[in-house]
């Protein structure tokens, strides 16, 4: 039997003896879980996952290789990958590189071979808490004081947020959308554009002034990682705009409404993390199979009084998953209708953010 080589450890004092792939780095993150049977080059690209090490539910990651397309930002910033059985020759005409090659390139850990099962399973009954990725010679008691000494970033946002401004202009487009980068999925910018919007992406401490300045028709609000309060310039932003632009908020940028309008946020027990949570539509009756990546939701009990109503909620643990000011033209989402590679129940939302915007600029000209 292959010598093990690599270790995960947790603050709990459980251990974790595997093998490594992708960069021989040592690291401290918060560990979580994902349930998606596909899709991880869109995970490992996420920006939502940065100082997060993601333990896949599914036991055979890296079997279709990657592709040069399918990356959600061009500089993968996720903390670490565990993965049951790890896959070294993947078979897909599509593939370029391996997993393991893409995360020796941007100084990703990983650990294969490990018990991902027992490892789910204590995430969800304990939650979510910081584990170490170490060689497998670390001793427990020093891995334990590693894991006591590090204190986990909380500058995610202003890491992971893109520093200068950028456009992706369509032929013949019909509205131009002014999207605040807050760790931004590229496959966000795809729908826009299929849709026939122009999209300027504004990194997340941008001014409301040069905002304003570039004459948008809807303000759009990314995902990103970690504390919606810890992003406090875009709350204010949101503020600043409300009732002035349509504005659409996905995952964090649904957080950040929530905030800017009153409401409370709090930390979940151990997240929302894969392609296949049910969400209802509260005004169609229709449950929408959703993709998901989040720490963080909306108490429900504080959106009394904020001028927002709730508009989906999620069925597995009754929270806010979607929230609307009809008045303002404001809504947002807890999951993510962009979803790749899926489900893809929930693209419609794209066509309301377009009907938002062009019934509020016909008011305009009236």
């Amino acid at each position: 039997m292959k010598q093990f080589d690599r270790k995960l450890i947790l603050e709990d004092g459980s251990q974790y003896y595997g093998y490594g792939f992708g960069a021989g780095k040592e690291r401290v993150t918060e560990i979580v879980f994902n349930t998606s049977p596909v899709g991880y080059q869109e995970i490992i690209s996420d920006p939502s996952y940065t100082y997060q090490t993601v333990v896949m539910a599914y036991p055979l990651i890296g079997n279709y290789g990657i592709a040069e397309e399918d990356f959600e930002t061009k500089t993968p910033t996720i903390g670490g990958l565990a993965v049951r059985n790890y896959n070294h020759e993947p078979s897909n005409f599509r593939s370029k590189y391996t997993l393991s090659e893409i995360m020796e390139q941007y100084e990703i850990p990983g650990i294969y071979g490990i018990d991902t099962r027992k490892l789910v399973r204590s995430i969800r009954d304990l939650g979510s808490r910081k584990a170490l990725i170490t060689g497998a010679d670390t001793s427990l008691q020093e891995g334990l004081l590693r894991l006591k000494a590090c204190e986990l970033p909380k500058d995610a946002v202003s890491v992971v947020s893109r520093k200068r401004i950028q456009r992706f202009f369509v032929p013949g487009g019909t509205c131009h959308v002014a999207a605040i980068d807050c760790g931004m999925k590229q496959n966000i910018v795809r729908k826009l554009n299929q849709k026939g919007c122009n999209v300027t992406v504004f990194p997340w401490n941008t001014p409301m002034e040069d905002i304003v300045r570039a004459k948008p028709d809807g303000i759009f609000l990314s995902n990103g990682p970690g504390n919606p309060a810890d992003v406090q310039p875009v709350i204010e932003l949101v503020r600043g705009l409300r009732g002035r632009y349509p504005i659409f908020g996905i995952c964090l940028g649904h957080q950040i409404i929530s905030l800017a309008y009153g409401a409370r946020t709090y930390k979940l027990k151990f997240g929302h993390r894969g392609g296949n949570h049910p969400v209802k539509n509260l005004r169609t009756g229709k449950i929408e199979i959703t993709s998901q990546n989040h720490s963080y939701a909306v108490d429900r009990e504080s959106l009394v009084h904020t001028g927002l109503t709730m508009t989906h909620l999620n069925l597995l643990d009754q929270t806010v998953e979607g929230v609307a000011c009809e008045e303002e033209h404001v809504f947002s989402v807890q999951y993510h209708p962009e979803s790749a590679p899926g489900p893809q129940d929930s693209g419609y939302l794209f066509d309301r953010f377009m009907e938002e915007m062009e019934e509020a600029r016909d008011a305009k000209t009236k």
